[in-house]
């Protein structure tokens, strides 16, 4: 007599149903990092379309105001929870201590006052802070998560010689070549000792690309290999600022 394995409710013996278990077990190894791909992928495209309408933003001020872009006032004396220095600089604030709008600040009340969030990268690698950092413009320093080129001068405090930048003849680089770059990715490291000083690491997409908005408008996917847009600044935060400079001036080669 021909004894038969035993078979589950489903009709399915124990073999089959293991089977069945090791092959979807097969199946989701190769379909979650595709899935994974798939939202960075559209993460990034998001990212794009937020610097697109950041580029519109700033476009739609320099037709307002005779074709200079958002500055905001002269640099400050660096404290000890203040790292905003001359206006000149790159930076990624968009208020100062005492909640005054600078840089891309400048474009929350009039042209970004329905999308606020798009000075947001939807492919932050750490939990976004896009409310909380709005909620404190106009009372203290805020943060957003994309460095804005205010001009291509490094002081730390003062009056830059050229207080109003114009978009249509934004100079050259420190290498001689012309400005290009005005928008793009944090991708910033520091030691996490600088935490209580408000100098936290920041970074987008992995670290493996950075989107950056040119001042002609168009937006570009830039590979971030050998972390060539990457600022780590360790536990010294003084020259961060010119090495985010230097990131810029990567970009305003890139073709």
């Amino acid at each position: 007599m021909t004894r038969s394995i035993h078979a589950g409710p489903s009709g399915l013996s124990l073999v089959e149903i293991l089977v069945v278990m090791a092959v979807m077990s097969v199946l989701m190894a190769m379909v979650l990092p595709a899935a994974s791909a798939v939202r960075d992928r559209a993460r990034r495209a998001a990212c794009c379309a937020n610097l697109r309408q950041v580029g519109t933003a700033i476009h739609l001020y320099a037709h307002d105001f005779d074709d200079t872009i958002p500055f905001g006032p002269e640099g400050r004396p660096v404290t000890g929870s203040n790292f905003y220095t001359v206006t000149g600089n790159v930076t990624s604030l968009l208020s100062l201590e005492d909640g005054a709008p600078v840089g891309l600040g400048l474009l929350l009340r009039h042209y970004l006052a329905q999308q606020p969030l798009v000075l947001f990268c939807p492919g932050a690698d750490q939990p976004s802070e896009a409310r909380e950092q709005l909620a404190l413009v106009g009372k203290g320093q805020a943060q957003c998560d994309y460095y804005y080129r205010h001009a291509s001068i490094a002081l730390l405090t003062g009056r830059p010689e050229q207080f109003h930048v114009r978009l249509s003849s934004l100079g050259r680089n420190r290498n001689g070549l012309p400005i290009r770059s005005l928008v793009t990715d944090v991708q910033f490291l520091a030691h996490p000792s600088l935490a209580p000083f408000q100098v936290k690491t920041r970074t987008s997409h992995k670290r493996q690309v950075s989107n950056c908005l040119y001042a002609d408008g168009h937006v570009q996917t830039c590979r971030n290999y050998d972390d060539r847009l990457t600022v780590d600044i360790g536990t010294r935060p003084y020259g961060a600022l010119d090495r985010i400079l230097k990131v810029f001036e990567v970009l305003d080669e890139e073709p």
